[in-house]
């Protein structure tokens, strides 16, 4: 399995990968994105953010690279810059199909993307994700699978992605919502011809939402490889927005917010690699000091407080705007 190379990786920086959602598109729904990106967020622009981002990761030690095909042209900014750097041969490169891009490149669209987990989306979104990053492609995940999603039901779709996993492709899954554990127990029992389908499963979980650790650990237990997406609540976890104890024990340390949000998470037995979504080089800094941060037992209790009900967390993500 790919993952196996983060694994074996020697600096704490393996454990930790670069999501481009808040990147390859104009609009998302983190905050201060008008300080955080250029006035001018054309493709060109985004696209030379994008590859600043990459070099200043791999340069740090970061190995993982998740994409989606919903994320604007954050593949096709990922396969330039992979094309433009042909000794770098060492990355694990991630993308998922299933949502597909409906902005326009625009931050004010009524509509951003939109959900679709049949087996011609999955036709149509593997041609365009293998045109842009052919055999650089590592791994091809479900996005945003629920409990309640037509994905895992769908035989035929189940026996398309086995034929893409026979060819060395590895094949997971995301999954989102106040219901997450549901949704990973349930994918997690998805077979084709008696062998488990995914191998691998993308997950929220932070300071503020816990509810899917239990399905994680495992997930991890029975061989899968956990990617936690969301360290840090989509901005909620970071900077001034961040609660004042998380600010806290950040000062106590010399560290920044996000740090503390994500070496929370680091420090999770079942957690293989753990997503910074940085948009600033400045951000990616602040984020890999996470491994260096001591989270003693009055620091997590500190922590523990933070915890909200699923669905109060869920319902407050699905309210952040488009910015």
């Amino acid at each position: 399995m790919p993952f196996a190379r983060l694994n074996r990786a020697t600096t704490p920086t393996s454990h930790i990968g670069l999501g481009l959602a808040a990147v390859g598109r104009p609009g998302y729904i983190t905050p201060h994105r008008d300080r955080d990106l250029p006035v001018d967020r054309g493709v060109d622009a985004l696209r030379a953010r994008t590859h600043e981002l990459l070099d200043a990761a791999y340069a740090q030690g970061v190995r993982y690279f998740d994409a989606a095909r919903s994320y604007g042209r954050a593949e096709e900014f990922l396969a330039g810059w992979l094309t433009a750097r042909p000794e770098v041969t060492d990355v694990v490169v991630g993308s998922k199909w299933g949502y597909t891009y409906t902005g326009d490149w625009r931050v004010d669209a009524e509509e951003h993307e939109v959900k679709n987990h049949s087996l011609a989306t999955f036709e149509r979104q593997y041609a365009e994700t293998a045109e842009l990053l052919g055999d650089r492609l590592d791994l091809y995940q479900v996005h945003s699978v629920t409990a309640d999603s037509p994905v895992l039901a769908d035989k035929d779709l189940h026996a398309r992605l086995a034929e893409l996993a026979a060819t060395g492709t590895t094949v997971g899954f995301s999954a989102s919502g106040p219901g997450q554990a549901d949704a990973i127990r349930a994918a997690l029992a998805v077979t084709v011809d008696g062998e488990p389908l995914f191998r691998t499963v993308q997950a929220t979980f932070n300071a503020l939402e816990t509810s899917a650790g239990a399905a994680l650990a495992e997930a991890h237990d029975a061989g899968v490889t956990v990617i936690v997406k969301e360290a840090m609540a989509n901005g909620r976890l970071a900077g001034t927005e961040a609660p004042a104890v998380v600010r806290e024990i950040g000062a106590e340390a010399g560290l920044d917010a996000d740090a503390v949000a994500l070496a929370l998470v680091l420090r999770q037995p079942w957690a293989g690699v753990v997503l910074s979504g940085a948009a600033t080089v400045t951000q990616l800094a602040a984020n890999l000091h996470a491994p260096l941060l001591d989270l003693d037992p009055d620091r997590l209790d500190r922590l523990a407080a933070l915890v909200e009900e699923p669905e109060a967390y869920w319902r407050h993500r699905a309210s952040l705007p488009w910015s």
